[in-house]
């Protein structure tokens, strides 16, 4: 069984707000077992999952870590929020926070429209990992910022995510998504055009996004190279 079951087994009885004693009784085992399945060391039965599902009002689905829904039904991609749809939306205090969103919103939509085209699921499934996990990263950094916040909510620990388990995941995503298109091109599989005139025409808008992350990436990574040149002479 995935640790997703044993983390989502011990949120939700922190969400309920009782205690691991009082969930024990009420599901009809020992504190220690219940510990055990919590923590990942047991797995339980079929009897206790339903027992739990039950218990917390979820599906087998969501406790087992399959869907984000609570009642186990799939999220269709035109059922996701879409922030960047809402007019006039300004991230509140900071225009600067919203031109950088929308810079990445709108250069993120030209390359996954670009994979769509490609028609690579791997390398979709790829490209959204490492995407993922650095908006993982960003976000858990600003979370443990201030030294105060309970990390309990992220299943990676807080040690292996110090230790750099998260940038290698990213890495590991990258490569997958190296070897899909790899694989892609050996099939001779056609790619859509990517010069400047096809992107130009096919995204009028959100092409301008992607030049200028494109631009200012490769600024800042030829600055940090001239620096650290500089630093070994």
């Amino acid at each position: 069984m995935s640790s997703n079951f044993s983390r989502s087994l011990s949120l939700l009885r922190q969400e309920k707000g009782v205690s691991q004693r009082s969930a024990a009784k009420d599901l009809g085992i020992s504190q220690a077992l219940l510990s055990h399945y919590e923590n990942g060391i047991r797995e339980p039965g079929l009897a206790f999952v339903v027992k739990a599902c039950n218990y917390y009002s979820v599906s087998a689905d969501f406790l087992l870590g399959r869907t984000l829904t609570r009642d186990g039904t799939t999220i269709g991609a035109d059922e996701l929020y879409d922030y960047s749809a809402e007019k006039d939306n300004v991230l509140h205090g900071s225009i600067m926070a919203t031109l950088s969103k929308k810079l990445l919103v709108n250069s993120i939509s030209v390359l996954f429209d670009l994979l769509g085209k490609v028609g690579r699921r791997d390398a979709i499934r790829a490209a959204s990992d490492y995407i993922s996990t650095a908006v993982y990263q960003m976000f858990r950094h600003l979370y443990r910022a201030d030294g105060t916040q309970n990390e309990d909510f992220f299943a990676v620990p807080a040690r292996e995510f110090a230790a750099g388990l998260a940038d290698a995941d990213m890495i590991c995503a990258q490569v997958d998504y190296v070897d899909a298109l790899a694989l892609h091109a050996k099939e001779k599989g056609t790619f859509p055009p990517m010069n400047h005139d096809a992107l130009s025409q096919n995204y009028p808008g959100p092409y301008q996004s992607l030049l200028q992350i494109i631009h200012n990436t490769g600024e800042r990574v030829n600055r940090r190279m001239a620096a650290r040149r500089a630093e070994t002479k």
